[in-house]
């Protein structure tokens, strides 16, 4: 039986890779230390024999016993308003953390594929964007701190694979989402969503004329999966390239839920990127995958999630404390 570790497991994305791979056979050891992540996404693998669950911080020494064949490294802070409350945990889990981890590839002889994303693009002059073009990123502003560590977790992982050997994947991910999303988490479609279910105008950023590409979980995880297996080692895109402004995706949220709410306007973030689109030729020839789920399907399932918790914790404002991960 395959052995795959799989970091940052009761977050959105881990916890859906930990059932993929539980489908797939594998025998699943999950890794987190709950910053961002909830135990809730993933309660339902405890009672399996072939789940695992160690609580434990990767920007400290990784141990797991026995033979590992596969490793996803997803342990990373990814919303704007977690990263921006822990900077430097979010820069150590991209360094530290991925070096610690590729060790342990190295060790064990596994081969491990690490969590990137279109953030290393910054603000795009290049559209949509492929994997030759090499960001337009500002090291010191509040973005900063994500986008620079992925960009060092990208050289360090080809420094492994360089000069040790260490089968290594490298997937950039587009916005992604679907069930299990965090309500409060300032992502756009959380962020949208949440608004509506409280019944409060939803909140737009400058004109609203920035573009973003949604991809709808199921296809991320098939991307990730089918990139693993892969003999690719180069960054592949994985994100659907049906673009849309988020005025016009504002608008399709109010239809989607029926809402009477309201567009208000606010100031643009700094450097937030004015577009956002993949361009997966690479994933289509290299690895045969392309999205299938269109956003109104999506959108409606994740939807439907949200609502069904609509008069419960998640609809309230989180003041998690992030104090002790500050160091």
């Amino acid at each position: 039986m395959k052995r795959i570790l799989i970091t940052g497991a009761a977050g959105f994305l881990g916890s859906h890779l930990c059932d993929r791979f539980i489908a797939e056979g594998y025998h699943v050891i999950g890794m987190d230390n709950l910053i961002t992540g909830d135990l809730k996404n993933i309660e339902h693998l405890f009672k399996l024999d072939r789940f695992e669950f160690y609580h434990h911080d990767v920007t400290k020494f990784v141990h797991v016993p026995g033979e590992l064949d596969y490793i996803l490294h997803f342990a990373s802070p990814a919303s704007p308003i977690d990263y921006l409350k822990i900077p430097i945990q979010t820069l150590k889990v991209g360094s530290l953390g991925t070096h610690n981890l590729l060790g342990l590839a190295r060790v064990k002889g596994a081969r491990i594929l690490i969590a990137s994303t279109s953030e290393i693009y910054g603000d795009p002059l290049v559209h949509p964007q492929t994997e030759e073009y090499y960001g337009n990123v500002n090291t010191i502003g509040p973005r900063g701190v994500y986008d620079e560590a992925k960009r060092f977790q990208e050289s360090i992982t080809m420094a492994y694979h360089t000069f040790h050997n260490v089968e290594t994947r490298i997937v950039r991910i587009f916005n992604t989402y679907g069930p299990r999303m965090r309500l409060n988490d300032g992502r756009v479609i959380p962020a949208f969503i949440g608004q509506a279910l409280r019944g409060e105008d939803l909140t737009v950023f400058g004109d609203g004329s920035q573009t973003r590409s949604f991809c709808y979980v199921d296809d991320q995880v098939e991307g990730i999966y089918r990139l693993l297996l892969s003999d690719y080692h180069l960054p592949i895109n994985i994100g659907n390239p049906d673009e849309i402004s988020i005025l016009d995706f504002a608008r399709e949220i109010i239809k989607l839920t029926k809402s009477d709410q309201e567009i208000i306007f606010k100031d643009l973030p700094i450097n937030d990127p004015l577009q956002r689109c993949p361009d997966i030729t690479k994933a289509q020839t290299i690895l045969g995958w392309q999205p299938k789920v269109g956003r109104s399907e999506g959108m409606m399932k994740t939807f439907e999630y949200f609502q069904k918790f609509s008069d419960t914790e998640l609809l309230k404002e989180e003041h998690k404390d992030f104090s002790k991960f500050i160091y």
